[in-house]
């Protein structure tokens, strides 16, 4: 599977995200030479557990999320950050999971957004909304290199490729930018060799990072 990077704009200080940023960054893509493909999505779910008792609670993981990827529409990922576990299971499990009435869903959301192509290289640019809104909560990229799927040896043309793409970026003065965030991955058990489990983590990682970013917004607020 070809190496993935997936990032997430990270305002500036006493700004938030909105929909011209996401234009803007999309106008970005473009001015580069990328040749739309068409759109896609991703959808991210954390969930909780059904208990009878909450005396239990303590003892279910916090941070208990599922992420479905569009290119691979009948598989499905579960990411327990705390304890550094990833499990890739079919896509039925959802089915499974909602008979058993063990876990429901807490919130749901989803990436979604247009696709490019720009030489070796395919970018998904998307917004992140909850499920059944169109509140805007964050924005994110993929950076897809084709050719390599080995991480480090990827590394100093994803690098090369991302300086490149920040710079495109910053000609347009928004208030913000991107940051790529690495997860160890070998804590969680995974090689160089990429694989859709090094993306679910790294939409966990995002995550984290995106409810982080406004709980300060709102402590600033408040």
């Amino acid at each position: 599977m070809p190496v993935k990077w997936v990032l997430h704009w990270q305002p500036n200080a006493g700004t938030t995200v909105n929909s011209q940023i996401l234009n803007e960054v999309s106008q970005c893509v473009e001015s580069i030479n990328g040749v739309k493909e068409g759109r896609w999505k991703a959808t991210l779910t954390f969930y909780k557990p059904m208990l009878k008792e909450q005396a239990a609670l303590g003892e279910f993981p916090r941070d208990f999320l599922g992420i479905s990827l569009p290119e691979l529409p009948n598989k499905y990922y579960f990411v327990i950050r705390g304890q550094k576990i990833v499990l890739e299971a079919e896509m039925t499990i959802q089915t499974i999971m909602e008979k058993l009435q063990s876990y429901k869903t807490r919130v749901a959301l989803n990436f979604e957004g247009v696709q490019y192509q720009l030489g070796d290289f395919q970018l998904r640019v998307g917004k992140v909304v909850p499920m059944n809104s169109e509140s805007l909560r964050g924005i994110i990229m993929e950076m897809e290199y084709v050719p390599i799927s080995s991480l480090d040896k990827s590394r100093q043309i994803m690098e090369e490729f991302f300086d490149i793409w920040q710079e495109a970026v910053s000609k347009r003065s928004l208030p913000g930018h991107f940051m790529h965030i690495e997860p160890n991955f070998a804590e969680f058990g995974l090689s160089d060799h990429y694989s859709p489990q090094h993306t679910a983590i790294q939409y966990a990682t995002i995550m984290a990072q995106l409810i982080a970013t406004a709980q300060s917004v709102q402590s600033v607020r408040n």
